[in-house]
C-alpha cells in the first residue's frame, strides 16, 4: 500500500481530487488530499510545505502528486519528507531562484498560448473562457460543482523565489495531457526536458485531469508507481 499526498493546482481544495482519491483508494492505497491555505494573503510557498508536511504526519510509503501550481510546493515537501516519488501533474516545473509570477515570462508561457489559440481557431474571447479552456472534457453538473469549490487564490505565493537551491533527491516523472489547453502539451514537453531532463508521460485528457478522467488518471499514476517505486524496492543497496 502507498499513501499518495496530492497537492491541488491554485484556487483549489481537497475536493478537486475527491474522484481520484476514490480510484486510489478502491485499489488499496491511503490518500491525504491537502488543504492548502490559497486565500491567505500571510502564506506563501514554505507555508503551503507545512501544511502538506502536517497532513501526512508520520504516513511512509509517500507518493506525492503536484498538479500545475502545485509543482512549486511538491518538491518543497519531498525536501522535507521521505518521498518514494514525485510525479507533476500538467505542472508549472519551477527553477532555483525563480517566483511563480516570473515563471510565465520565463517560460515563453503567452507565446505558446497564441500560437495554440491560432492553432485551434479561437477567439480572444475564447481564449479566455474557462468553459473552453478548462471544462470542455466535463458534464455540466459536475462544471457547476467544480465552480462551488473553487477557491480565491492570493498572489502572495507568486512573489517570493522559489526558495530550493537544486531539485530534491527523489525520483520525479512528469505526466502531460495531451488535451490539456491551458498549458500547452508542446510546450511543457519542452518545459519538463529543458528544467528536468526528462522525457514526459503522457495521456488523454485536458487540465483538470482529475475531474475528468479520474480512473485513467488512477491507473497511469500506478502505472508510474510500480515502474519507479518497484524498481527501487528491487535494487540491492550496496555495503560501502
Amino acid at each position: 500500500m502507498a499513501t499518495y499526498v496530492l497537492i491541488p493546482p491554485a484556487g483549489s481544495g481537497p475536493w478537486y481530487w475527491h474522484l481520484l482519491a476514490g480510484q486510489l483508494r478502491d485499489r488499496g492505497h491511503d490518500v491525504v488530499a491537502v488543504d492548502l491555505p490559497c486565500a491567505d494573503d500571510s502564506a506563501g510557498l514554505t507555508e503551503y510545505a507545512d501544511a502538506a508536511v502536517r497532513a501526512i504526519g508520520d504516513r511512509t510509503d509517500l507518493v506525492v502528486v503536484a498538479q500545475s501550481f502545485g509543482a512549486f510546493t511538491g518538491p518543497l515537501v519531498c525536501d522535507r519528507v521521505g518521498a518514494e516519488l514525485l510525479v507533476l501533474l500538467t505542472p508549472m516545473v519551477p527553477s532555483p531562484g525563480e517566483s511563480p509570477g516570473e515563471w510565465w515570462e520565463n517560460t515563453g508561457y503567452a507565446h505558446a498560448r497564441q500560437v495554440q489559440a491560432e492553432r485551434e481557431g479561437w477567439t480572444p474571447e475564447q481564449d479566455g473562457d474557462p468553459g473552453v479552456i478548462f471544462f470542455h472534457e466535463l458534464p455540466p453538473p459536475l462544471v457547476e460543482e467544480a465552480k462551488a469549490h473553487a477557491r480565491d487564490q492570493s498572489g502572495t505565493p507568486f512573489e517570493k523565489p522559489w526558495p530550493l537551491g537544486a531539485w530534491p533527491e527523489v525520483p520525479t516523472r512528469a505526466l502531460l495531457c495531451r488535451g490539456d489547453r491551458f498549458f500547452p502539451i508542446d510546450f511543457l514537453r519542452r518545459l519538463v526536458s529543458d528544467r528536468l531532463g526528462v522525457t514526459p508521460d503522457e495521456m488523454d485528457g485536458g487540465h483538470p485531469v482529475a475531474l475528468s478522467r479520474p480512473r485513467e488518471l488512477a491507473d497511469r499514476l500506478e502505472e508510474i508507481r510500480r515502474e519507479v517505486v518497484g524498481v527501487a524496492r528491487a535494487t540491492p543497496t550496496r555495503r560501502r
